[in-house]
């Protein structure tokens, strides 16, 4: 008979205090302990776990464990380790003074967006779809010498989840009132986003060129909300500009660096950097990218670093203008390259000097996601199920959404899953940044889902698959259409006066400059046709970055009205000259149909 197991005595008295992160390996805990890793592998085979000295473990099981050698202990993030380890190394004579982080907010089309060209004389306003921001965008201004970084947040209510996340990573809240407009809707959720993040307010009263400017009666109105103006006795600082005519903006700036020289921000530049993914995006080219802004430490080629349940590898890093740099100290924004994946926005960066314990986190969280999507979906088609058959008139309608970057994914599915209502639940069943792929058309047509693509296209396999599969993809630039398409689906007037129908693709092959016509796209069409008369959109990376009409179709230095597949020609687009090799052209055609009778 096999003599009996040694029984662990169940009360410990506790001595000490420990802090553990997440997944953390046995080594690890056995130094935390201090107690040999071997007998830490005991315990847990008392309890029945076969494990190594490499494994990781989970939370519950290794407080449990701790109490067994008289140990209390608190599981934090590994950021949060980090960030204790860190604030405890931090010595006051390594703290620096760093560039404010600024957070432009405000109704749509105050001119929030206008305002930061005019302040970083470029010319982004032009480029959004409709004149409307729909992703964040992080810029860098100098004034009077010293640097400032601006955060532009959209301005529309659906992108109230990406406001809240620019606040989250702000100094100062600069709010563009319109001096025509007044206080809106959005300007009083900016107001209320501001005061939530506990950050000073600069109000730059906009479009005080315009005739019916009226800034004093935007004061009475700031007064009103607990936002007195310091020229009446308050403490909110107020700038009267114009964006248009480039008016008081350096009064806005001096402003900004005031607030900031009254607050002292600091930060530590020699030590790990940390900071928030603003933008993460899949580019065909370079992979996964994501625009960081660095919050502390400074960020280097090479430094390893999780992001949520990512790990990654800086192989490259970009300022606001494009342009190559090698490192980022605090308050910068960075496009990164050397993401396995595309983190969410939001997520925090942080550098790990350890690149075995980095990766070790990135697949111990991914674990972690991958069970609960497990079970997450396990439970939720037997419970909508049961929810259908018993409602019996409740229908469903499942959406796939696709778009350009990962903010819009978010804003769309929180904006679509609020249309539900009792007789229409919407389900988003997919969202993901990057082209619609075969895949989603197949899940689509398993699930009788509708496809929705933001400033994406499907690839050429998917729009073929979605044909033979008879798979709705409805595409859209701007998020009011695709909001407003959904809602009319759900009450049944949605009525089809338009059909688009595709005529011909095109490769371009080459690019030249011509004086008096500007680029022209030499290009070979791969299926159809493209006829001078026709639509066109151009797609990069099967993003679309602009749709309009053809300017001129030439074959072998003549004029003709169309082109035939198989063939070479040369295309050039009425007023967009920023064509690229690899680019391709689509061309179709949009005809009127006749509305269907209302039932």
């Amino acid at each position: 008979m096999a003599p009996p197991r040694p029984v662990v005595p169940e009360e410990v008295p506790i001595t000490r205090k420990i802090t553990i992160s997440e997944g953390i390996a046995i080594k690890e805990l056995s130094e935390k302990l201090e107690t040999r890793a071997k007998d830490v592998i005991k315990r847990l085979l008392d309890k029945g776990i076969f494990a190594t000295i490499n494994q990781t473990l989970d939370g519950p099981t290794a407080v449990d464990i701790a109490r067994t050698f008289g140990a209390e202990a608190t599981i934090v993030s590994y950021e949060e380790e980090v960030l204790q380890e860190v604030v405890e190394a931090d010595r006051p004579e390594d703290l620096s003074p760093r560039p404010p982080v600024v957070t432009v907010m405000g109704h749509v089309d105050h001119g929030k967006t206008s305002l930061l060209d005019a302040l970083r004389e470029t010319n982004v306003a032009a480029h959004e779809a409709g004149g409307i921001t729909q992703s964040i965008g992080a810029y860098q201004v100098v004034g009077q010498g010293k640097k400032v970084t601006f955060i532009d947040t959209p301005g529309h209510e659906a992108f109230t989840l990406m406001r809240a996340r620019g606040a989250r990573v702000t100094d100062i809240v600069v709010l563009v009132v319109a001096a025509d407009d007044g206080i809106m809707p959005q300007t009083l959720e900016a107001i209320n986003h501001a005061r939530a993040a506990k950050v000073p307010i600069v109000v730059a009263i906009n479009k005080i060129d315009k005739p019916d400017a009226q800034p004093e009666r935007v004061k009475r109105q700031l007064a009103d909300l607990d936002l007195m103006p310091e020229e009446w006795g308050g403490q909110t600082v107020t700038v009267e500009v114009s964006a248009k005519h480039r008016k008081n903006l350096d009064l806005l700036l001096e402003m900004i660096l005031l607030v900031t020289e009254m607050a002292a921000f600091k930060a530590n530049p020699k030590r790990l950097a940390s900071g928030t993914v603003l933008e993460a995006k899949l580019d065909r080219g370079r992979g996964p990218v994501a625009t960081v802004l660095i919050q502390n430490g400074t960020l280097r080629i090479g430094d390893s670093f999780i992001v949520g349940a990512i790990y990654g590898k800086v192989r490259a890093l970009f300022d606001d203008h494009g342009r190559p740099v090698l490192d980022a100290p605090p308050s910068t924004p960075v496009e990164v390259l050397g993401l396995e994946d595309v983190p969410q926005a939001g997520d925090r960066v942080q550098v790990i000097e350890d690149t075995l314990k980095a990766r070790q986190i990135a697949l111990h969280r991914q674990g972690k996601l991958r069970d609960a999507a497990l079970a997450k979906t396990a439970r939720i088609t037997l419970e909508q199920l049961s929810a259908q058959l018993a409602a019996g008139d409740v229908k469903d309608l499942p959406l796939i959404i696709k778009a350009d970057v990962q903010g819009s994914v978010e804003v769309l599915s929180e904006t679509l899953i609020k249309l539900s209502t009792d007789r229409v639940k919407i389900k988003v069943i997919h969202a993901g940044a990057g082209a619609i792929t075969e895949s989603d058309v197949l899940l689509a047509s398993a699930s009788n889902a509708v496809i929705i693509g933001f400033n994406v296209r499907p690839e050429r396999k998917a729009m073929e698959l979605a044909q033979l599969e008879t798979v709705d993809i409805r595409l859209h630039t701007i998020i009011y259409n695709v909001t407003d398409e959904i809602k009319k689906a759900m009450v049944g007037l949605l009525a089809i006066t338009y059909k688009e129908t595709s005529l011909g693709r095109a490769d371009v092959r080459d690019t030249f400059r011509i004086t008096k016509v500007g680029t022209v796209a030499g290009c070979m069409i791969q299926d159809g046709k493209i006829s001078r008369d026709s639509q066109i959109r151009l797609v990069r990376d099967h993003v679309v970055v602009h749709v309009g009409k053809i300017r001129s179709l030439r074959r072998f230095k003549e004029d003709v009205s169309e082109v035939k597949s198989g063939m070479e020609c040369g295309i050039s687009l009425e007023n967009y000259n920023d064509v690229k090799v690899g680019d391709v052209i689509e061309a179709f055609v949009k005809e009127r149909v006749s509305e269907p009778a209302m039932a």
